[in-house]
């Protein structure tokens, strides 16, 4: 089992960036993939952003394309999500996941963090 946490979320204006972290721990080595998803107020959970962790190759929500970079540090277990160009519809809770067996929005995540709130005011 890899334990998550993520951290970097809160309250930003429209226009405006946040970077969200999450650190793995745990049986990292298992991992074959990593997302982030998303849930905003009254709709359902949403892929975000995903990267494999072999040779870092990512995948995007066709909805915030352009605006996200997903990224690794091995050294520290973590992957990040930058943000930028922040929407008020962006608003939710953001959640880490990682995989064991595969990646991409329709991979089987075993493990996921608690979520960190992302609040974008217009």
């Amino acid at each position: 089992q890899v334990q998550l946490v993520e951290s970097g979320g809160g309250l930003v204006q429209a226009g405006g960036s946040l970077r969200l972290s999450c650190a793995a721990s745990g049986r990292t080595f298992s991992t074959y993939g990593m997302g982030w998803f998303r849930r905003a107020p009254g709709k359902d959970r949403e892929f975000v952003a995903t990267i494999r962790w072999s040779d870092s190759y990512t995948y995007y929500t066709d909805s915030m394309k352009g605006r996200l970079t997903i990224s690794r540090d091995n050294a520290k277990n973590t992957v990040y999500l930058q943000m930028n160009n922040l929407k008020p519809e962006d608003t939710a809770v953001y959640y880490c996941a990682a995989s064991s067996t595969g990646w991409g929005p329709l991979a089987r995540y075993d493990s996921w963090g608690q979520g960190t709130q992302v609040t974008v005011s217009s």
